[in-house]
């Protein structure tokens, strides 16, 4: 294609505009559809001709009423907005068409030639980088005569307040009062073939895919599904057909999928994203284009730097594609994580140097994993350790291991005298100062790790003294979290960097070797038990571990529920009131007495602490106890006695002994040695693994005193007018708030970077495995398989058994905990959680995750509490639903209804 042609913008008050002036129209003039059509004209692409009545005809035809009813759409997020939207049609389908107008679409109508034309919809808020909007407004084809096509455009504008329409809008965050619509008139092709092109695949997310439907006739049964088209997948830089339908004639000559296949990529190379393209072919062969829009469903590609820039990594294809693990479902969270969590997390890392390295596409850490892969060793270690993190991610990986495109690489060998390394397979070369640079690196990480063995040693001879030693490093970490007051902006935002780096390597030394211990010694009787018990039967010894704070937090706030229960006056406030109401009260100092002291006395313990406490940018409890405040009050619906979570903890942590007993019986039977190692290795494992969370539970300190440090900062930038609101700092970095403090204008990265988390927030599927193509890898393993036949489903999910035991109950589907109401006994559907969910699972009946493994934190936890668990299950939360009965067999992995 030709490159896109200059035109002069048309005015704001145009009313009809040629297709081919619109290459420089703006958004708000013209709506998305008619402007992306604009610019594949002066492009030179083959478009039907046509012209747009822009915006300036449905805004001198909407009457004054439709504005107030879009202020009140504005405000709702109920039931009352269907009736709303519904009166905004039928007050913009009554309203006249102003003669002006109808003047202006007639005249442009018979200068095309008055022959048969499509009407259609281009709103504002549609064809947008991140909402389509596809379908949402209406058009109308094969249009023929002046009347029509008026008529046409009257109910174009009136679909803009379809039920639809006013839901995505709200869903989208888009204000209805700043919506308007344009309507686009175009010539009718004769289409013998028609139908639509991604330049995408938009399922399995690969960028270097073309996927092409066509059916015979007019593209619009293909859009709307009323046909079962044939459907081609070719390889876009190649043109050859990796899919076509077999058994009959298609509808697509290869000559015509290569074509197509073009077109697309040049609309794709033209507006710089995966495009959405429909096409129609006329009976002289030619290809016409009817409108591209941006696919907005693709995850985010590795090299997408969500900060601004470009990570440099090569999305290409064959030995050049990357392999990343999503860090953060890993970690139990699916939300995205904002830019200063993440410019934290990376400091944490050391910037990226280290050899595992990172990147950040949509808003959530990814961890490469390719030279993992590559190794032998690596592979091996993946295959073992990936199914405890995360068993959905470990079904996946075989398939990759297949893929000669991650063969194992042998290190190539250093000729004598040579500056560079070759790596065999690869054709790229490492520098020897980069190299070296790892070389360090990795040497003091090793002498942090080595420096934990004497603690191990103690630990292991002297596990009390070592359990006194981690829980005394608290007061020692407080005492450097303290910033000596008064301070500048300045110094709260150095300090809040500096403890960074002061205190993370210090609280490991503290915390990580007593934990480690415990596991090492759970490992060796597992060795020591071969042959003897099954490895899943030292499940139950982990289950009410003593010493894990975060259990202690949680029995912690059941005992202040309880005590809340027995005062008439916070029984009623809690039963009563809702979290966010709650809330309120308690900032304001009048919650019932006990409520607000025994509130404020849990907060000075555990304040720190949030819902995905690990990103920076989360308010913490201290600052909204709206979670807290839900917890307490479903704790208070807690009537059987039996299902108090103080006793359910005190029933696994009974019967951990007993098992513990058992086993060490049973290793008697072999020799009496055996017996008394197992006792001390199952006893160790018991006292210290508890521990585990510690670690944590400090790094969330050292987050929170740096969350309060950089607030106060964004408190004072607010007051200047750097920025918005003082939370817009956690959508920043550190370089960038020092510039913010010397008087820069932070608003405008701001805006776009919210804008960006907003919506991630919104995106329901994260790819765990993603290539640097794009690939999500699970998504393209389940689509293969769909397209295999198989026998009908079983009323079944399975995922990865996590915690052993079974129970039936009704589905509570929770997305997110904030407010988060569980019936005792209800089975817990969640995709992931983090330690902000655990008093959820107090009450729950058994939890069924679709993220994570046998060690991730929900799974854990929930051997900890007793309770069945499975994990890995895929679309839980979409295939289950509130309400429904099901049984959860945390042994064999599977819930049935």
């Amino acid at each position: 294609m030709a490159s896109e042609r200059a035109a002069p913008e048309p005015g704001a008050g145009s009313l009809v505009v040629d297709l081919g002036q619109l290459g420089s129209a703006s958004l708000a003039l013209v709506g998305g559809k008619a402007l992306n059509l604009g610019r594949l004209v002066a492009a030179d692409f083959p478009v039907p001709q046509g012209f747009c009545l822009t915006t300036t005809g449905y805004r001198m035809a909407a009457p004054a009423e439709l504005e107030a009813i879009a202020a009140r759409l504005d405000g709702l997020t109920d039931d009352d907005r269907d009736g709303l939207a519904r009166r905004g049609r039928e007050v913009m389908a009554a309203a006249p068409v102003p003669a002006d107008v109808e003047a202006a679409v007639r005249n442009a109508y018979a200068a095309m030639g008055s022959g048969p034309v499509a009407v259609r919809s281009s709103a504002t808020a549609e064809d947008l980088p991140f909402a389509s909007f596809a379908g949402q407004q209406d058009s109308f084809m094969d249009v023929v005569g002046a009347d029509a096509v008026v008529e046409a455009v009257r109910r174009c504008w009136a679909s803009l307040w379809t039920d639809r329409a006013v839901a995505y809008r709200t869903a989208n965050g888009i204000s209805h009062r700043e919506v308007g619509l344009a309507v686009v008139v175009q010539r009718m092709v004769d289409a013998v073939t028609a139908g639509v092109l991604f330049t995408a695949d938009p399922v399995a997310g690969t960028r270097n895919r073309t996927v092409i439907d066509a059916s015979s006739g007019p593209g619009q049964a293909v859009v709307s599904g009323a046909v079962n088209p044939d459907q081609f997948v070719v390889d876009t830089a190649s043109g050859r057909i990796l899919l076509r339908p077999q058994g009959r004639a298609p509808s697509l000559t290869e000559a015509q999928l290569r074509e197509l296949t073009s077109l697309g990529d040049a609309a794709q190379r033209l507006f710089g994203a995966p495009q959405d393209v429909e096409w129609v072919i006329d009976g002289g062969g030619k290809a016409w284009l009817t409108q591209s829009r941006p696919i907005t469903t693709l995850y985010p590609l590795p090299e997408d730097d969500p900060l601004g820039g470009q990570a440099g990594t090569d999305g290409g294809a064959g030995e050049d594609t990357r392999v990343y693990l999503c860090g953060t479902l890993l970690q139990g969270l699916t939300r995205p994580i904002t830019p200063m969590g993440l410019s934290v997390l990376s400091l944490m890392r050391g910037n990226n140097k280290g050899p595992w390295k990172t990147a950040n596409p949509g808003l959530r850490m990814y961890v490469e994993l390719t030279p993992i892969i590559r190794n032998k060793s690596g592979r091996q270690g993946l295959l073992r350790l990936l199914p405890l993190a995360d068993g959905r991610s470990a079904a996946v990986l075989p398939s990759l291991l297949d893929d000669p495109r991650f063969s194992v690489v042998k290190p190539a060998r250093r000729r004598p005298g040579r500056g560079k390394s070759s790596r065999e397979g690869s054709g790229r070369e490492e520098a020897p100062a980069r190299t070296q640079s790892r070389g360090t690196e990795g040497s003091q990480g090793l002498g942090l790790y080595l420096g934990l063995i004497p603690a191990m040693v103690r630990a292991l001879l002297w596990p009390d003294l070592e359990l006194r030693t981690a829980r005394r490093h608290q007061d020692r970490l407080a005492a450097q979290l303290a910033l000596p007051l008064p301070a500048t902006a300045a110094r709260r935002l150095q300090h809040a960097e500096d403890i960074l780096v002061t205190t993370v390597n210090g609280l490991i030394r503290a915390t990580l070797p007593a934990p480690s211990v415990g596991y090492l010694m759970l490992a060796a009787a597992r060795r020591l038990l071969r042959g003897i018990a099954k490895p899943r039967e030292l499940e139950a010894v982990l289950r009410g571990l003593p010493h894990n704070v975060t259990t202690i937090m949680d029995l912690e706030l059941w005992h202040l529920a309880v005590s809340l229960g027995r005062d008439p006056e916070a029984r009623r406030a809690f039963t009563e009131l809702k979290p966010g109401e709650l809330a309120a009260l308690y900032k304001a100092g009048k919650l019932p007495a006990g409520a607000q002291a025994g509130l404020r006395k849990f907060l000075s313990k555990y304040g720190h602490r949030a819902v995905a406490e690990i990103d920076l940018g989360m308010p913490r409890w201290s600052e909204e106890p709206d979670h807290l405040l839900g917890m307490i009050s479903n704790y208070l619906r807690v009537e059987d006695p039996e299902q108090a979570p103080d006793r359910q903890f005190a029933r696994a942590a009974d019967h951990a002994e007993a098992r513990i007993s058992e086993l060490v019986a049973r290793a008697g039977t072999k020799s009496r040695l055996r017996a008394r190692l197992v006792a001390l290795c199952l006893r160790r494992a018991r006292q210290l693994s508890g521990l585990r969370e510690l670690p944590k539970f400090y790094i969330v300190m050292v987050l929170a005193e740096m969350h309060r440090q950089l607030t106060a900062v964004g408190t004072e930038l607010a007051a200047a007018g750097t920025v918005e609101a003082a939370g817009d700092v956690f959508f920043l970095d550190f370089d960038e708030l020092r510039v913010g403090l010397r008087g820069a204008d932070l608003k405008g990265i701001v805006a776009r970077r919210r804008r960006l988390y907003d919506v991630e927030l919104r995106r329901r599927r994260i790819p765990r495995l993603l290539l640097s193509d794009g690939t999500d890898v699970e998504a393209a393993m389940m689509a293969a398989a769909a397209a295999q036949p198989r026998p009908a489903a079983a009323d079944r999910l399975t995922g990865t058994p996590a915690s052993a035991g079974t129970a039936t109950g009704r589905v509570r589907v929770v997305m997110d905990p904030v407010g988060a109401h569980l019936e005792p006994g209800e089975i817990l559907v969640a995709p992931s959680t983090d330690p902000g969910w655990t008093p959820l699972f107090m009450t729950a009946g058994a939890l069924v995750m679709e993220m994570g493994g046998v060690i991730s934190h929900g799974a854990v936890v929930a051997r900890e509490y007793g309770i069945p668990a499975v994990v890995g299950v895929a679309d839980a939360t979409l295939r289950l639903h509130d309400g429904q009965t099901v049984t959860v067999d945390g042994a064999a992995g599977t819930v049935t209804w």
